[in-house]
């Protein structure tokens, strides 16, 4: 066989190149039928984009009254692409499609590098056809470059084992520090499972080995730290509150409402207040969450097994079966705590576990048809190539009207593969390969399909989930609800074909095309926000120069509807869920005796009652403006305009 320099065979490249271009288009398709996206990032990235401050600090607003509930690092690609390039769906989405593209790339240099280019292939075609990839490598959530991030991780100490280099093990350790500046604690769910293998594994002295972790966490403190350090060090009063914490504290944030909370269900300020059930071992395959993620974990499973087994007997530094226990580990780290968490879950969080399942899937799968003269390692491919069209059939059967023959193909095709796998290795190669491309096919027609329509619909609001609509909360045209469609995120807070806001009477759009009438999102707002008139919109438009926020609204959700429709800084009371004590009423009353604010939008929901936070809360600040100020309903929207008193 024709090789290149580096032993790859000649058609290695050229796949390489068409998966990514593949993928990439895959990604592309349909992108700005999601319009904002999830509104709340969006709001943060346009404030971004007009401020460095607000750049810095991750806030809601140009005016810098209150941040996002994460670190900004997600922010800033899509900030700085807004900046290049105006304000649009297109300019915020398509980093999110470069990071997919990037994970692939990722992906595929790391298992290639030890086991094949077609084991880098399948692991890079069954990363980008998982649907829940599908859907947060085109949405605005922080997840995406999470999930790089985590991938360079895993990358980056695999090459560190390779001849115990230092350099490479700092790297994971910048790589894990910029990744908690994207999501926190999430970071370090890997780190445990990496920690030991380098410990035990790598092909250098003890002390060394120690040394070396030890100047990795400190680049993970460094990467990581610079920025808090800088936040909790700045003056409160000069720079936005911290979105999501109760004590204007991103310690607090960190380790409370986004750390131990999401552990043990005491989020304060969270929504619904409290413990989310649904957890345990089996919380992966579930039917909320099996079709996002689940398609391929069985065999992921079977086959780390496998590989530990065919390695069992190599040498300490083995590399094979290091790479098998660091994708493995971090596969079932990752899994284990999403799986018992009893805080808040969304089932677009397991993209994360997305490409240590590939990893595994393209490199089991080699392996094993590698050995497949050995009778144990044939039928291991057979139980699994059955395994998984057996769970197709399964997952395909929770959307029994989508596509319906589908399910039987897979499971037919899938049983035949398993069939003759079992005798790969005695019979003519291409007679194998081909029984290996049906399994192949069978493995991924299921989630490929799911990917599909996910690709092919709109997903807005702060809940969204992957697959056929009819497994979504919402209604027609693809908009997405919350748990079991619980939670609006419909049309009047969605998003049509094209990225036009979603408003039955021609509710304001993304590039600000007229249109009247304004109607709220999914819990008043909390999650979805709203779509605005252009009636409305023109009213805050009207002298807001002359004032530090155009509007102030409940919720960040219902404040990023109005800032994304005008342009101009919206105040964002509570945060995200409302709940957060931030202003206070005091606070609010000083903003407007100042003449800082020109109107309060009625309406809105979320946690802030008349006992959140210091100063009574949202319901507070509510009671007060509704007593003194001068009610204006303008296009169906309530406005109370606060230079005008009673």
């Amino acid at each position: 066989m024709t090789t290149h320099r580096n032993g790859d065979p000649r058609w290695a490249r050229p796949a390489l190149v068409g998966l990514l271009l593949a993928t990439a288009l895959l990604y592309l398709f349909n992108l700005s039928s999601s319009g904002y996206a999830n509104s709340f990032y969006s709001a943060a990235v346009q404030a971004g984009s007009e401020s460095w401050k607000a750049f810095f600090f991750g806030s809601s607003d140009a005016a810098n009254s209150i941040t996002v509930d994460k670190p900004p690092a997600a922010l800033w690609p899509m900030a700085l692409s807004v900046r290049l390039f105006g304000l649009g769906s297109w300019q915020i989405l398509v980093p999110q499609v470069l990071m997919g593209v990037g994970t692939v790339a990722v992906l595929y240099a790391a298992v290639r590098r030890r086991f094949s280019p077609a084991a880098g292939l399948i692991a890079g075609a069954v990363l980008a056809l998982t649907p829940v990839a599908a859907l947060m490598f085109r949405f605005n959530n922080p997840d995406a470059l999470l999930a790089l991030l985590m991938t360079v991780t895993v990358y980056c100490v695999l090459r560190a084992l390779e001849g115990a280099r230092t350099e490479w093990l700092v790297w994971a350790g910048l790589a894990v520090g910029f990744a908690f500046l994207t999501k926190t604690l999430q970071a370090f769910l890997i780190l445990p499972p990496l920690a030991v293998l380098y410990a035990v594994c790598a092909p250098t002295p003890v002390r060394r080995r120690l040394g070396q972790l030890a100047l990795a966490g400190l680049a993970v403190v460094v990467a990581g730290g610079w920025w808090v350090a800088i936040v909790e060090l700045w003056p409160a009063a000069s720079r936005p509150y911290v979105g999501g914490s109760q004590t204007n504290s991103f310690l607090e944030l960190t380790f409370g409402y986004n750390g131990l909370g999401r552990i043990n269900g005491e989020e304060i300020g969270s929504v619904g207040g409290g413990r989310w059930g649904g957890g345990g071992i089996g919380r992966m395959f579930s039917s909320n969450i099996g079709g996002q993620i689940s398609w391929l974990l069985p065999a992921a499973l079977i086959l780390l097994v496998a590989g530990l087994v065919v390695t069992w007997r190599a040498k300490r530094t083995d590399s094979a079966r290091a790479a098998f226990v660091a994708w493995g580990g971090s596969l079932l780290m990752t899994a284990a705590v999403f799986s018992f968490m009893a805080g808040i879950f969304h089932e677009y969080y397991t993209v994360a576990l997305a490409p240590y399942i590939a990893a595994l899937i393209g490199m089991g799968t080699t392996v094993l048809w590698e050995e497949r003269r050995s009778f144990l390692a044939a039928v291991t491919l057979g139980v699994t190539a059955a395994v998984t069209s057996l769970w197709a059939y399964v997952l395909l059967g929770r959307t029994a009207d989508y596509v319906p023959w589908l399910r039987w193909a897979v499971v037919v095709c899938g049983v035949v593969a398993a069939v003759g796998l079992v005798f790969a290795g005695r019979v003519d190669r291409r007679i194998a390969l081909g029984v290996a491309g049906i399994g192949l096919a069978a493995a991924l027609a299921g989630p490929g399909a799911y990917a599909a329509s996910t690709v092919g619909s709109a997903h807005t609001g702060s809940i969204v989930t992957a697959g056929p609509v009819s497994m979504r909360g919402g209604p027609g045209g693809g908009a997405d609800g919350g748990p079991g469609g619980g939670f609006g995120g419909g049309p009047a807070a969605g998003v049509r074909a094209g990225g036009q806001q979603a408003a039955p009477a021609g509710g304001m759009r993304p590039g600000g095309a007229p249109g009247v009438g304004a109607r709220e999102g999914g819990m008043g707002g909390l999650l979805s926000g709203r779509s605005v008139g252009s009636e409305t919109g023109a009213t805050l438009r009207a002298g807001a120069d002359e004032y530090t926020w155009a509007a102030a609204a409940i919720g960040s959700q219902n404040a990023a509807s109005y800032q994304l429709a005008t342009g101009k800084p919206v105040m964002a009371i509570g945060g995200f869920n409302g709940s957060d004590p931030s202003p206070t009423l005091a606070q609010f009353k000083a903003y407007a005796e100042k003449g800082l604010i020109h109107y309060f939008i009625a309406g809105g929901n979320g946690g802030g009652g008349e006992g959140a936070g210091p100063g009574g809360g949202n319901s507070a600040i509510t009671t007060w403006v509704e007593a003194n100020f001068t009610k204006v309903t303008v296009g169906g929207t309530t406005l109370f305009d606060l230079t005008r008193q009673k």
